[in-house]
């Protein structure tokens, strides 16, 4: 399964959410993080979310057998590799 890390603090929470309602991918806490894991492409809807763009811009930490395909104001998709 590939994984997208992002940070556990208040401003990531409405996107973790948004990811965790996605059949499509698993979230667990991987120490300070949460990994939102699949095995497929998923996308998360920065509206859906209610994030500002510092915060949208700001919330991936890091990347495992996925790759950013799209990450504009509207919307963030990822791709395996």
């Amino acid at each position: 399964m590939a994984s997208v890390f992002i940070l556990d603090i208040p401003e990531n929470r409405p996107v973790v959410e948004i990811a965790d309602s996605d059949p499509k991918t698993i979230v667990h806490k991987v120490g300070p993080y949460f990994a939102v894991t699949s095995d497929e492409p998923f996308s998360i809807d920065r509206r859906a979310t209610g994030c500002r763009h510092a915060v949208w811009y700001s919330c991936l930490s890091g990347l495992a057998g996925f790759r950013v395909s799209q990450w504009d104001k509207d919307q963030l998709v990822m791709e395996t590799r």
